[in-house]
């Protein structure tokens, strides 16, 4: 686009990192009194004195020259097709006052400013400068949206938070989802996503896979694996931080599964670093285990908050490991450990589908009653047939059941 106009807030905030974090004439305050007191030319021998008139001069016009230089910068940094460095200029032609240098200065600012600017566009050569990683925000949504899942809340704040603090991972972080459907899983993924990048699941460095329909067909694992492996490393490469949501996990094809797991295991593969990927895996597995415990601690007249997750992991593992028709049971995720955390999420009891109801009135803006949520939750189907105490479909289809009390 060339040198133009520089927008008026990048233009503000421009002037004010010169001004703010330069040290110079903005941060001693001595330019305002002066100039109110002499407006005309400058007389010899009054408070401005030649001499300090003409120091000021040259400083204002390093101010200037700065001002062009900042621009240029930033406008290589934000527009990189417009830009032409000029290799041959040198620092100490540019700029005379070292106090204003932009390698001591302007450099970092225009960094932070840089980056802020292009974190409302598409001007990075990566997707980095929108990932956001709000932990605190994924933690209060998932306190305030997520219901009767405490385990879930606990192991996944702690290992994503754990994770990304952690200056240099072992390995990339891989969670397993269980649970029947409508429990919260998909859910829980997208607000992953959310939180960690500005775009969410449309973000350049998140990848979704749904087994049935990225890999319908066994005949074609080789291809799908050459696709799979391929979409992988790109997206490692574009992003140094990536998330990969495999839903369905169970519906893989084991030699699927093996071909990724090098990703979870090594730090590296060919100059480019895995360590900083998280991978989801999605799946109803282990549904049935983790309600059989849930329904022995109501049976027992305890209440579901002191389910353990010491309890229910041991147990996943166990199911998971059957002989089965799965790819867990026949892939090597699981007999090499590469699974870091197996997440159980349990089934969903009457008041848990009244909160969901909630939600979905107040997501549309619409007024409820509770006698509204509960008409909502009794429309669901509730197992075992004795007890009816757990939502057969989650919270899966509250939001549509809503619709049979719109005018």
């Amino acid at each position: 686009m060339g040198q133009g106009r520089l927008p008026a807030p990048l233009g503000l905030a421009c002037c004010l990192l010169l001004l703010g974090g330069s040290g110079g004439l903005g941060s001693r305050g001595t330019l305002h009194g002066p100039w109110e007191e002499e407006q005309g030319p400058v007389a010899e021998g009054g408070p401005w004195g030649r001499a300090r008139y003409e120091a000021v001069k040259k400083h204002l016009g390093a101010v200037g020259a700065l001002s062009k230089q900042y621009w240029q910068y930033l406008a290589c940094k934000v527009w990189q097709e417009d830009c032409k460095e000029e290799e041959e200029e040198k620092e100490e032609d540019l700029l005379p006052f070292p106090g204003w240098s932009l390698p001591l200065v302007g450099q970092d600012y225009l960094e932070i400013l840089s980056a802020w600017y292009c974190s409302f566009g598409k001007c990075c050569k990566t997707g980095d400068c929108r990932i956001v990683n709000n932990i605190t925000g994924l933690e209060a949504d998932l306190n305030g949206q997520l219901h009767g899942q405490h385990l879930v809340k606990e192991v996944v704040i702690r290992a994503v938070q754990g994770f990304l603090q952690s200056p240099r991972p072992q390995k990339a972080l891989v969670l397993s989802f269980h649970g029947w459907s409508g429990t919260g899983k998909n859910f829980v993924a997208r607000m992953v996503a959310s939180h960690l990048y500005r775009d969410g699941l449309k973000s350049e460095c998140v990848r979704v896979f749904i087994s049935l329909f990225h890999f319908p067909h066994h005949n074609y694992v080789d291809s799908y694996k050459a696709q799979l492996k391929k979409q992988i490393s790109e997206t490692v490469q574009l992003c140094k931080q990536s998330l990969f949501i495999f839903d369905e996990a169970e519906k893989l094809h084991f030699g699927l599964l093996d071909a990724i797991k090098s990703f979870m295991a090594r730090s590296d593969e060919g100059h480019v670093d895995y360590r900083r990927s998280i991978f989801l895996f999605l799946s109803n597995l282990g549904g049935n285990t983790i309600n059989e415990v849930a329904l022995d601690f109501w049976r027992a007249g305890r209440a579901r908050e002191e389910i353990s997750m010491e309890l229910l992991e041991q147990r996943l593992r166990l199911e998971l490991l059957e002989p089965a028709e799965n790819g867990y049971a026949r892939s090597h995720l699981l007999k090499e450990n590469l699974i870091d955390f197996f997440v159980p999420f349990l089934p969903l009891e009457y008041h848990h589908v009244k909160l969901c109801a909630r939600d979905a009135f107040l997501a549309r803006g619409l007024p409820y009653t509770e006698a509204a949520l509960d008409e909502v939750a009794s429309m669901m189907v509730f197992v075992p047939r004795e007890e009816k105490l757990f939502s057969a479909q989650g919270c899966k289809s509250v939001s549509q059941r809503i619709n049979y009390f719109l005018p």
